[in-house]
Parts: structure tokens; C-alpha cells; sequence
């Protein structure tokens, strides 16, 4: 009898925190309660650490925003690179100190998701520089692993 109230209230708890049902006529599972908002937010909040990283002088803290495995893409002026440590090199080669970095913008002109796994986003970039100011824009596939929203292809020009 001691064990009935805590199983009771394991099972309540259980069967009010299942967020998917099945329909009558599909075994597949239908998510309910899914909000992208609140995705997009993680998304804009990554990209804003990353820039925030970038700004302060710091590739690694914004490589950090990126997905850390050889099968990270990064497709710029120098055709298709792969690889997180890859990626990482070229940008500490690019840019190898605070001026040369510059204060770096983004503008987001569009970002969508597809799943709750998949997302992209489209925009601008801008870097401020002491002796010029360069500008492109970017297309990037996000995914979202261990509960986290990672870049998986950057596509930069």
C-alpha cells in the first residue's frame, strides 16, 4: 500500500508529459504542442554568441555554433570544405588576428523550421574593418542534436 501513491503519481505524471497521440486511422505518431518559436529563438541566440565570440577576438567560442565532425560543410569563395578542424584552420589563417577580424554583423532575412530537427536560415553578413568593410550573404542548414541547434552547412559568399 506504501507504493501505491508513488506509482500513481508515476503514472499521472507519465501520461500528462506524452506529447504525441495516434490517430484513429495512422500508427504514426502525430506531435502535438510544437512551438518553432522557440526554436528559431535557440537559432538566433546561437548567432548571436557567435557573433558576440567573433567580435571578442575568439574563433574557437565561434566554432562553437557549428557541428564538431568531419561531415561539417562550409562552401565560401574557395569552392566546398569539410570538416569542423578544417573549417576552423581556415578561418584562423583568414583571420589571424583581432583587427583582422573586424566586428562582424548578421542580419537574418529569413529563418525557417522544417522538423523539430531541421531548420535553415538566410542572410546577411557584414565585417566592419579599419581599412575596408566586406559584405556577402549566407545560407545555413541547421540541425538540431542532443536538444542543441548546430550548424551543419554554411554556405557563405
Amino acid at each position: 500500500m506504501k507504493y501505491l501513491f508513488p506509482l500513481l503519481f508515476v503514472a499521472l505524471l507519465y501520461g500528462c508529459s506524452d506529447q504525441t497521440t495516434k490517430e484513429s486511422n495512422s500508427d504514426m505518431p502525430v506531435v502535438q504542442n510544437y512551438s518553432p518559436e522557440l526554436d528559431i529563438d535557440m537559432i538566433k541566440d546561437v548567432m548571436q554568441a557567435q557573433q558576440n565570440a567573433w567580435n571578442k577576438g575568439d574563433l574557437n567560442q565561434f566554432m562553437v555554433g557549428y557541428w564538431k565532425s568531419d561531415s561539417l560543410m562550409f562552401i565560401g569563395k574557395s569552392g566546398v570544405n569539410k570538416g569542423w578542424d578544417k573549417i576552423l584552420a581556415n578561418y584562423e589563417k583568414g583571420y589571424p588576428d583581432k583587427e583582422t577580424m573586424g566586428r562582424l554583423q548578421f542580419t537574418n532575412l529569413s529563418i525557417e523550421v522544417h522538423t523539430p530537427e531541421i531548420a535553415s536560415v538566410i542572410g546577411k553578413w557584414e565585417l566592419f574593418r579599419s581599412a575596408d568593410t566586406l559584405s556577402g550573404h549566407y545560407s545555413l542548414l541547421w540541425k538540431k542534436l542532443n536538444q542543441k541547434w548546430v550548424i551543419v552547412s554554411d554556405h557563405s559568399s
